[in-house]
């Protein structure tokens, strides 16, 4: 029998097709649209029918198609309307045994211990845009124009000219606070950043920071290093100790990148502090006064400090997780391990 004249048969035969149960709406649905239904064999006719037809078939197959799927919607429809407005309803896929007790994801977890510290020492939280401009990302905060982090290779650039970009650092919000804000200030942002790196065991395109910022009359290197000793002994433990190293930002001067001594007990300590004992936790420094007068704000009357951290490095840190790509996968034997925490 030629397809034009099968598809007409079997048009009549669906619109004759009466339902009792929904098991039968299934069963036709399977019987005509299943993997090895008769629209397969329809469209298998149709590979092989002269091009000249092909036109025609093509709009007559997708029309009867389109009766099918109708006949099935109606068909379940008018199953689950008989069988009551509670059977209609339930999800008859959902799996047996409750809803599974959620947790609270280890970023969370670790991002509101770190927030909750720096509340409790007088800082206050700051929220800024994620897509941002060269000038509250770079040019405030003392890059110089050739500096490699503008480079497409550290950079997502959203648009040029004016250039917007996906921001590098949490900082871009410490600019607009000095632009709006009258010093004193304490203030901490938290939020995700964005860089164009290769997604490894150890780096990830997109990662979430904490950054401070303290601005008053006197402030001197030694409240920072205090800052970092209490917020240390806060969230790693009363006995914590920290160096700082000499380091270099663009934004500050002096600048320092701070470690903790986390220990040389286990091999494993051993392999993660690299046989020395110190892991690296944040980078800090005072405030460059280039970067004070960018904003607005008098260098000769007022000094501050800023600090930032990586809210995962943190996170790996405190509960051993060797893998920074965990974090994203949203494996549930991963986040399981988390139940329990707050």
């Amino acid at each position: 029998m030629a397809l034009k004249e099968q598809l007409a048969q079997w048009a009549a035969e669906v619109a004759a097709v009466q339902f009792n149960t929904a098991e039968e709406v299934e069963a036709f649905r399977i019987q005509w649209l299943g993997r090895k239904g008769k629209m397969k064999d329809a469209m298998a006719d149709f590979k092989a029918a002269p091009n000249e037809e092909k036109r025609e078939l093509g709009k007559l197959i997708n029309e009867f198609k389109q009766q099918v799927e109708q006949r099935v919607a109606e068909g379940a429809s008018s199953q689950a309307h008989s069988e009551g407005d509670d059977a209609a309803q339930f999800d008859w896929t959902r799996p047996d045994g409750g809803i599974p007790v959620g947790a609270h994801h280890p970023l969370s977890v670790v991002r509101r211990e770190i927030i909750g510290i720096l509340e409790r020492m007088g800082f206050v939280v700051s929220e800024g845009p994620e897509i941002e401009d060269d000038w509250h990302v770079f040019s405030g905060l003392n890059f110089p124009e050739e500096h490699p982090a503008r480079d497409m290779q550290d950079t997502f650039f959203v648009d040029r000219n004016p250039d917007m970009l996906l921001r590098t650092h949490t900082s871009s919000v410490q600019v607009r606070e000095m632009e709006k804000r009258e010093p004193p200030m304490r203030i901490i942002m938290p939020g995700r950043v964005f860089r164009n790196e290769a997604i490894s065991a150890r780096a990830h395109c997109m990662f979430h920071q904490i950054e401070g910022l303290y601005i008053d009359k006197g402030v001197s290197f030694a409240d920072l290093k205090q800052t970092l000793l209490r917020f240390a002994q806060e969230f790693f433990g009363a006995d914590t100790k920290i160096r700082l190293r000499p380091s270099y930002f663009p934004f500050t001067e002096p600048s320092a990148e701070v470690d903790v001594y986390w220990g040389l007990e286990t091999e494993v300590d051993k392999r993660i502090t690299k046989g020395t004992g110190w892991l690296e936790i944040l980078g800090c420094g005072m405030v460059d006064p280039a970067v004070l007068e960018a904003s607005g704000i008098d260098s000769r009357e007022y000094s501050g400090f800023a600090f930032g951290m990586g809210v995962e490095r943190i996170t790996m840190l405190k509960y051993q997780i060797g893998d920074l790509r965990a974090f994203f996968e949203s494996d549930m034997r991963f986040l399981e391990q988390f139940q329990g925490q707050r």
